[in-house]
């Protein structure tokens, strides 16, 4: 059996960063979709400090990430994490990199007094049953909302003028 481990990314990942997230977008069927270069990733995740990773390495070789940040609940009071992605590589999945992953998130909730871990998964992704194997739930009653592209140009440019 291969030995996992579980590591903080640094700046010297930014280029596996952002080739596990092309990973991911060719996984989830948008290889065109990822925009984001690995210099953006080394601004924004460690000199911006944006984000955090972890990587999942078995036997040394990398085979999965999980990209998350600091999110607040105003009504706790507290911060908690925000799972913006979370990725295993095909030929490493049964090893259990996704749960270590997902324990390693929630071990360092728990050490910075947070409370919770949220993610969005959109729904025909199997990886509901995933998270929901590790007793994750969906929370009823809420929806995403976005704003992008003309509409929050819309809205910046509002803002501007007012």
């Amino acid at each position: 059996m291969a030995k996992l481990t579980v590591r903080p990314a640094g700046p010297d990942d930014a280029g596996l960063i952002a080739a596990l997230v092309r990973e991911h977008a060719a996984y989830e069927g948008a290889p065109d979709a990822v925009r984001g270069a690995a210099e953006d990733y080394a601004r924004a995740g460690f000199a911006e400090a944006a984000f955090e990773c972890l990587i999942a390495e078995a036997d040394g070789e990398p085979v999965g990430f999980a990209l998350f940040f600091t999110n607040f609940s105003t009504w706790e009071g507290r911060q908690g994490l925000f799972l913006e992605d979370l990725f295993v590589r095909e030929t490493a999945r049964g090893l259990g990199a996704g749960r270590r992953l997902v324990a390693e998130l929630a071990r360092t909730i728990r050490e910075r007094g947070g409370t919770r871990l949220d993610l969005v998964v959109m729904e025909e992704n199997v990886a509901r049953r995933f998270y929901e194997h590790l007793g994750l739930r969906q929370v009823q009653g809420w929806l995403l909302y976005r704003a992008d592209g003309a509409t929050l140009e819309g809205l910046a440019a509002e803002a501007e003028t007012s």
